[in-house]
């Protein structure tokens, strides 16, 4: 694999891991000879169908991924190298200016179709499902500030292991818990939703199904492990699900 490389960076190369995400076993910036590239490489089952999602979505999508460079598999590895790409993550505080590049990338990516039926389904994202949730667009599902990156060409958008086939409101209801973890009121983060028709049109039944469904899954979760990111989201969805619970 490390000859491979050589080869596509046109000679000897540095790597340096990346320091978030955990889909693939090795993650890091790689620069030789052509310059810097992301490369990702994953072994076994899980991490190369997970890593093989990343690659489909650079071949559906052409502005917000990062572009593929190219792609090998030997000896039970698949290997992918993309741009590598550079900027500071937004700030998705209430009234951060950084909120309108990614409501400009969402409404783009809420048009966005999911080719064929090679993508997960709502049910093997989440763990729980409704009716509603079923539909054709391609959803990221983990858009959490450390998967966005600002670049002078606008927001760009990594780490596609979890790509989706499903209604576009999923998208946007999965990004709730980030905005509460990034000083939202569950009410703040509702009313900024309200910019997108498939949010508005999903009704308040669906709304409310998700959040608790998606609340008890983390609840869950957090009583298995005392890692914070778990104690995290469980607390941001539980905010979320007791916000709708009282105004019902």
């Amino acid at each position: 694999m490390i000859t491979s490389i050589t080869e596509q960076v046109g000679g000897a190369f540095e790597a340096t891991p990346a320091p978030d995400g955990n889909h693939a076993q090795i993650a890091s910036t790689v620069t030789g000879p052509s310059g810097p590239v992301f490369v990702k490489a994953a072994c076994g089952e899980w991490a190369v169908r997970s890593l093989r999602y990343e690659l489909a979505v650079t071949q559906a999508i052409d502005r917000y991924p990062p572009a593929l460079r190219w792609h090998f598999e030997a000896d039970g590895w698949l290997v992918v190298g993309t741009e590598h790409l550079a900027g500071p993550h937004p700030d998705l505080s209430p009234d951060s200016p950084d909120l309108d590049l990614l409501t400009a990338a969402l409404k783009d990516l809420q048009q966005t179709p999911a080719p064929g039926d090679r993508w997960l389904t709502p049910a093997d994202r989440l763990g729980f499902t409704h009716p509603a949730m079923h539909g054709g667009t391609l959803v990221h599902s983990d858009l959490n500030p450390t998967n966005l990156i600002i670049t002078p060409h606008g927001l760009r958008i990594v780490d596609w292991a979890w790509a989706t086939k499903a209604a576009a409101w999923v998208e946007l209801a999965l990004l709730v818990q980030w905005l509460i973890g990034n000083g939202h009121t569950a009410d703040q983060a509702e009313d900024w939703l309200t910019q997108f028709p498939a949010w508005t049109a999903a009704g308040p039944d669906v709304q409310d199904h998700f959040a608790s469904a998606n609340a008890a899954k983390w609840a869950t979760k957090a009583r298995q492990t005392t890692e914070d990111w778990v104690q995290d989201l469980a607390q941001w969805t539980g905010e979320w699900a007791t916000y709708r619970a009282h105004r019902a």
